[in-house]
């Protein structure tokens, strides 16, 4: 009896829940009106987006896409390596004789022609000794005239050379002409000049300042063309040759690309590093790299002529692992399997087999193809997403 009062209990509070639950919603629901025309809201943002993928994704409407044409040449392989820039040219002046500088012609980064005057020591002191030394000449050959005037009444001409020898030697005057020879090339050695075009770089004096002969006045330095040093693996450097084309991209300026030639191969490797030096000139007209620049250097080492070659952003692939490219056919985007060979940053070689083949001049996608379907409509664009693309990854 206890039991059946228990149950009739609980089937009595499910009830009354239910019935306020009942309540709750029957308050709080919208009205019928309402209910239909959110529904009618949601059914039009539906179709909105799915119209919106139907002509995102319809094969007949023309996708913007970007093409390149296929092309037949020699496939470089290069080699990689880091380097670091210096002057082609460099030399240190010093000075040649002691005293106060008088003038400083120059600053830091200015441009100089070869001979160009950048430093003047005071030349009182050494002007004053090249006079003393004329007046000593101007004495001696007054002493010499003296000794000689009647020697050319002598008739034998090699006892006229034994006496000029011998006034020369008792008037001093081959001492005298050493004399001032050596007092001119002081007064000379006062002015520094620079001994071949180029910039200034670590000016280390000032005008006023006392400097001893050897003491270092300042760097000239020739950076057009600028010079790369770049340290390439024994393993690697075996595929180089002097001449050939060498890019690179300095950590100073990301994303631009300078262009040179390989000028020289050092042909001792370093034990320690196991590398040779390999020396790129890069034209500098303006200026831009300085030495001590460090930069990624790209070396054209082996080639492979007559390759069939397409940027390597053509090439995708199945999900079974199989190649595949977009070769544009009458304004359609035709899917072709390939077999690829060697490649480098940016192009791949395509090998001729059993699969489809590419021909030179064929006009291959690169850039706003990755979810075409084979057969799609396709127009040739310089930027896809700036034309309203499907997204490039």
């Amino acid at each position: 009896m206890a039991q059946s009062r228990s149950t009739l209990g609980i089937l009595t509070a499910l009830l009354i829940l239910g019935a306020l639950a009942t309540g709750i919603w029957w308050r709080l629901r919208p009205p019928p009106e309402e209910e239909e025309d959110q529904m009618a809201e949601v059914s039009e943002e539906v179709g909105e987006v799915v119209e919106s993928v139907r002509e995102q994704f319809s094969t007949e409407l023309p996708q913007p896409v970007t093409g390149v044409v296929a092309i037949q040449d020699t496939l470089w392989i290069s080699v990689r390596a880091r380097g670091r820039a210096e002057a082609f040219r460099e030399a240190k002046l010093t000075a040649q004789k002691s005293g106060i500088i008088s003038t400083v012609g120059v600053r830091e980064n200015q441009a100089v022609g070869a001979g160009r005057l950048v430093v003047q020591i005071d030349t009182t002191e050494y002007a004053l000794e090249v006079a003393t030394m004329e007046a000593a000449l101007r004495k001696a050959q007054s002493d010499y005239r003296t000794r000689v005037l009647f020697d050319e009444e002598l008739e034998d001409p090699e006892v006229r050379r034994q006496r000029d020898m011998l006034a020369r030697a008792q008037t001093g005057l081959d001492q005298a002409e050493v004399d001032l020879r050596r007092a001119e090339l002081d007064l000379a050695k006062t002015a520094a000049r620079v001994p071949f075009g180029g910039r200034v770089a670590d000016l280390r004096v000032v005008a006023g300042q006392f400097v001893r002969e050897g003491d270092e006045l300042l760097t000239v330095v020739d950076i057009d063309p600028v010079k790369v040093l770049v340290q390439v693996l024994a393993t690697e450097v075996v595929h180089l040759a002097e001449g050939r084309a060498a890019s690179l991209v300095f950590t100073a300026f990301p994303g631009e690309t300078f262009t040179g030639r390989i000028e020289t191969i050092n042909p001792v490797i370093d034990p320690e590093l196991n590398t040779a030096r390999v020396t790129v000139h890069i034209p500098n007209p303006d200026g831009r790299i300085k030495p001590g620049m460090y930069a990624e250097a790209d070396l054209e080492a082996q080639q492979f002529p007559d390759r069939i070659l397409v940027p390597k952003t053509a090439i995708r692939e199945t999900d079974d692992r199989r190649d595949f490219l977009f070769v544009m056919e009458d304004g359609r985007a035709k899917w072709r399997y390939v077999t690829v060979g060697l490649e480098n940053d940016y192009y791949v070689e395509l090998l001729e087999g059993e699969v489809e083949w590419v021909a030179p001049g064929e006009i291959v996608l690169v850039d706003g193809h990755q979810m075409l379907p084979h057969d799609a409509a396709v127009e040739l664009v310089d930027d896809p997403m700036a034309a309203g693309g499907r997204p490039t990854r």
